[in-house]
């Protein structure tokens, strides 16, 4: 496989001190260069007649490449590495979310409104006339991120502690990207029945309920049955956050190669959470050819160890991933690294478009397939066409909530999709530019507009 790039995610402020006399910074900068790191900015902290004190920042490709510059500057003649700090784990010290008082209390009558005796009044409106409880309080705005930790990003069960960064996360991205307040709750259980119990006893304080990283087949019990019981909108991002952008990336990947969906023949590879409403969701836009593969290859209608997720999508075809991408117009990955080879996607139909989303190493490295493909996109931020959930559930959820819908429906993620696709003009649409930009301050908007628009059409909006 082909090296990783450089990224922030693992990078470095290492702080150095060297003699002040020419082409000292240099060889550190050298130094650097030669191990493929990639040079940030570059401070200088203190200087005198001798000495130069500086700090400069350094993206690593991992873990070990980042430990391999640090000794490298630590064994060149005469420079002293003070400290190297991980400027990741730097970020989340302390947590990277708190909660903030709206109104100030500085005096007596502060208190006595926010607090007791006036806040006994808005109880009491709320008691008579439970609805206002949306106006009166942070549930029309408040979003719950509700995990157990049994599948953090591509890590595995790690549990609801080490859940919390991710959630802690997401939280940062519904406020950024939507202005929408979420907290995260993470759960230690990994029992359907408890979990259930537990978000149906929560829900009072939250206008909908994110649920993150739950593990397949689990998250759909949990979702559906959490849907039937409540009367706030239900999301399982990993699902349907991936599905709503996959879908956006793929209609505009279709227009460059002038394909139609109904015609193009689609293999996805994962047939967990993601893959399976990535599936569901191209059915609703008109895919009628798909094929889906797990660990043991196609999901042929006589195999007998299939889910009922997975049965949904048996075909009579059986054999392997690369028996499955042959001829195929689409190549969808949800799944693990490195699964795919150049020699796999050489098998499809012309122009074909790959999109390899494994985090954070692709099912296939775009530099292994460059000139083969029409199209390219990855889950990750460093090449062109991430297909990113921060697209999606933001704006997803502030239609939601703006409308007070019940619930969502697969016409809102459709629509949802739409609007993320035509924020990309035809005439700016090229390989390396298939979605928006997750800073685009367009994106929020127009999807929340887009769900709110299919959530009045179904009947679930109730303002």
């Amino acid at each position: 496989m082909a090296n990783l790039t450089p990224n922030s995610s693992y990078s470095l402020t290492i702080r150095f001190e060297v003699p002040n006399r020419p082409g000292m910074l240099a060889s550190v900068v050298q130094a650097i260069s030669t191990l493929g790191g990639s040079i940030g900015q570059i401070d200088l902290v203190e200087q005198t007649r001798d000495l130069s004190l500086r700090n400069i920042i350094v993206d690593a490709a991992s873990s070990d490449h980042a430990d391999a510059i640090v000794q490298a500057i630590k064994s060149l003649p005469d420079v002293k590495v003070l400290h190297a700090d991980d400027r990741t784990f730097a970020l989340h010290q302390g947590g990277k979310i708190t909660v903030q008082s709206k109104v100030p209390l500085s005096r007596q009558s502060d208190l006595a409104m926010a607090y007791t005796p006036g806040v006994g009044r808005v109880c009491m409106a709320i008691a008579q006339d439970p609805d206002r409880v949306y106006e009166l309080t942070v549930k029309g705005n408040m979003v719950a991120i509700v995990t157990d930790g049994s599948a953090v990003l591509g890590l595995g069960n790690l549990g609801p502690e080490a859940a919390m960064p991710v959630m802690e996360g997401k939280a940062m991205l519904f406020k950024e990207f939507g202005g929408i307040d979420a907290f995260p709750i993470c759960l230690a259980t990994q029992d359907t029945d408890a979990i259930v119990e537990a978000v149906k006893m929560l829900a009072p304080v939250f206008g909908g309920v994110n649920l993150e990283d739950i593990a397949a087949p689990r998250c759909f019990e949990i979702e559906t049955r959490l849907q039937q019981e409540l009367n706030i909108p239900i999301f399982h991002d990993d699902q349907h956050g991936t599905a709503i952008v996959s879908l956006a990336a793929l209609s505009n990947a279709l227009k460059l190669v002038k394909k139609s969906i109904s015609d193009v023949k689609i293999v996805i590879n994962g047939a967990g959470a993601a893959g399976v409403a990535i599936a569901r969701l191209l059915r609703k836009a008109g895919a009628t050819q798909i094929s889906m593969c797990d660990s043991k290859g196609i999901l042929s209608s006589d195999r007998a160890d299939l889910t009922e997720q997975k049965r949904e999508f048996a075909v009579e075809m059986k054999g392997t991933l690369a028996d499955a991408m042959k001829g195929t117009d689409v190549f969808l990955g949800v799944s693990a690294p490195g699964v795919v080879s150049p020699e796999m996607v050489k098998s499809m139909a012309k122009d074909p478009i790959v999109f390899a989303m494994a985090n954070p190493v692709p099912e296939i490295q775009p530099e292994l397939v460059r000139d083969d493909v029409a199209v390219m996109a990855t889950g990750r931020s460093d090449y062109p066409n991430q297909i990113n959930n921060v697209l999606a559930f933001p704006g997803v959820f502030r239609g939601a909530l703006d409308c007070r819908a019940s619930n969502f429906t697969t016409n809102m993620y459709l629509q949802a999709a739409l609007a993320i696709a035509s924020l990309v003009a035809e005439s700016d649409l090229s390989r390396e530019n298939i979605v928006p930009s997750v800073f685009d301050d367009r994106v929020a908007t127009v999807v929340s507009a887009a769900v709110q628009k299919a959530a009045r059409e179904d009947g679930v909006a109730r303002i």
